[in-house]
């Protein structure tokens, strides 16, 4: 062989041998590549991701497959986890399929919910029975756990480790869904922590700091942080990643028995936290969920009208939509159009 010929060969070995170091290096560094080549700003594969953002997290911004999608849509990544706004179920469990017969909320159990959109979650956790309060008796129930008549879980109870796990399943099949649950609790802290650490959902839960920005949705996806969780216990320090509810975010009034008197104003929480519940459903006359009137404050116009008038009031997009009966009405429709809006004063979209 010539020794031109050799050295050209030895070359190549070289610059490929450094090329292979290169690549592994930046695996171990996401955003070690070089972006000289790139316009930051641009979309060279087309995947809804700027070539920034991309480099800066070790994916290809030449590869279309080498990309995320954030709750369906690739953009939706770039979003901070309080701009975007999410449909949320109201005691979620509490369904005609998960055999509640007294004090139900929606016809449809968690698949439905999930199929149709739907990616926060109000639960109360509960043991058993007033006897019955082991960490393996925690259930999701609805009701007074001092009430002289019954127990919450008499009428009703949904066992919150299959629940639980469904939902990880669900997750683990989905393309990058952010997940959020609203806890309300009843159960020791380290009974709560069993039940996410049996579940396998501890994995994936977010730690956040109050007074920090809140990450996006693609960082959330792509550290295997997807679940975050708030309970209305209050602060423990040896449960970082259960929020307390109305330190890091707050909530509107709930439950009035007319729609005149819903509004935007402060429930409970702390209302210069950017994310915040609009509660969007009225009580019959016994307390309970009203499945007559759930379609009239359900209705497509009737709540993104609420929802733009109330982010026009706060001043910030309503993080979660919580409702009862969401089978009634369009609720995951509205925060479809309410995510297409960058703010309440833009023109709205089409009807999905």
């Amino acid at each position: 062989m010539p020794v031109g010929c050799y050295g050209l060969i030895m070359g190549k070995s070289l610059v490929v041998h450094l090329q292979t170091i290169m690549i592994g290096l930046c695996l171990v560094f996401p955003g070690c590549l070089a972006t000289d080549d790139y316009d930051p700003e641009a979309d060279d594969d087309g995947d809804g991701l700027p070539n920034g953002w991309e480099v800066e997290r070790g994916l290809d911004p030449s590869n279309p497959e080498d990309g995320i999608v954030c709750n369906d849509l690739a953009e939706y990544c770039l979003r901070s986890y309080d701009n975007f706004t999410f449909a949320e179920t109201h005691n979620s469990f509490s369904t005609y399929e998960n055999g509640v017969w007294m004090a139900v909320n929606h016809y449809t159990a968690l698949q439905a919910q999930w199929d149709g959109g739907i990616r926060a979650y109000m639960l109360d956790v509960h043991h058993l029975s007033k006897q019955d309060t082991e960490p393996d008796d925690v259930r999701f129930c609805h009701g007074d756990p001092d009430s002289t008549l019954f127990y919450p879980c008499t009428y009703s109870e949904v066992d919150a480790f299959t629940w639980l796990s469904d939902l990880g399943s669900l997750m683990n099949n989905s393309s990058g869904d952010v997940v959020t649950l609203l806890l309300e609790n009843y159960v020791p802290g380290e009974h709560v922590e069993y039940l996410f650490n049996k579940t396998g959902m501890m994995d994936r839960a977010y730690v956040h700091e109050p007074g920090e920005p809140w990450p996006s949705l693609g960082e959330l996806v792509l550290n295997g942080t997807d679940l975050v969780i708030y309970w209305d216990y209050g602060y423990d320090e040896r449960y970082p990643w259960l929020h307390h509810a109305w330190t890091h975010s707050w909530d509107t009034p709930y439950g009035e028995q007319e729609q005149t008197d819903m509004s935007c104003r402060v429930g409970r929480g702390d209302i210069e936290q950017p994310v915040w519940h609009m509660n969007n459903w009225l009580s019959s006359i016994y307390g309970l969920a009203d499945p007559v009137r759930s379609s009239d404050v359900n209705d497509y116009e009737t709540l993104l009208n609420r929802a733009l008038f109330c982010w026009e009031f706060v001043g910030n997009r309503p993080t979660f939509i919580a409702v009862d009966y969401w089978e009634d009405g369009e609720i995951t429709n509205v925060t479809i159009t309410l995510n297409k809006m960058s703010h309440w004063t833009d023109e709205v979209p089409p009807h999905p």
